[in-house]
């Protein structure tokens, strides 16, 4: 179902040349939901009726800026009961803007969030290593408590700390 909804907003965004607005919209919206627990039950909470997710939606969307193609994408997904599977709707639209670009997604989770400069060096690494413009996907995980998980497609690199330990105790018991 997300496939299909973020299908049809890349379609759209594509036919008006509007994929750089639709992402950025997007992003916002992503971070509405980060920073607010109550928007985030609002989206995900099947308890509260369509007409009501609708309306509240709508005033969110128009205090943030957030309309046109976004805004009414997100109106209709709330009408036909679907709110609570739209931050999967953009993550699969992001992977639609990516692979039209030529880029690759890595999901990359830390222990801590990542500078700038972290990121741009990450992005660098992985430039080099697969050959295309990378977009970091981040995700922050303190239970890590330190290094990073990165994700490329089916590829997986695991250098958190807790995966070190986890490998120490596993070897610790054989010894034993």
């Amino acid at each position: 179902m997300a496939q299909r909804y973020a299908s049809a907003l890349f379609e759209l965004a594509l036919e008006s040349g509007t994929i750089d607005a639709v992402e950025a919209d997007l992003t916002r919206f992503t971070a509405l939901l980060a920073e607010s627990e109550d928007l985030t039950r609002l989206v995900k909470s099947p308890v509260f009726a369509a007409e009501d997710q609708a309306r509240a939606m709508s005033a969110v969307l128009d205090k943030a800026g957030i309309s046109g193609l976004v805004g009414n994408f997100v109106k209709v997904a709330a009408n036909n009961r679907r709110l609570f599977a739209v931050p999967g709707m953009i993550v699969a639209f992001r992977a639609m803007v990516a692979r039209h670009r030529g880029e690759v997604t890595a999901e990359v989770t830390s222990a801590e969030p990542l500078s700038d400069a972290q990121t741009a060096s990450l992005k660098d690494a992985l430039k080099a290593q697969l050959g295309k413009d990378v977009t970091l996907a981040t995700s922050v995980d303190p239970a890590l408590l330190g290094g990073l998980v990165v994700k490329v497609g089916s590829r997986m690199v695991d250098t958190s700390l807790r995966s070190k330990l986890n490998s120490l105790k596993i070897a610790m018991k054989e010894v034993g």
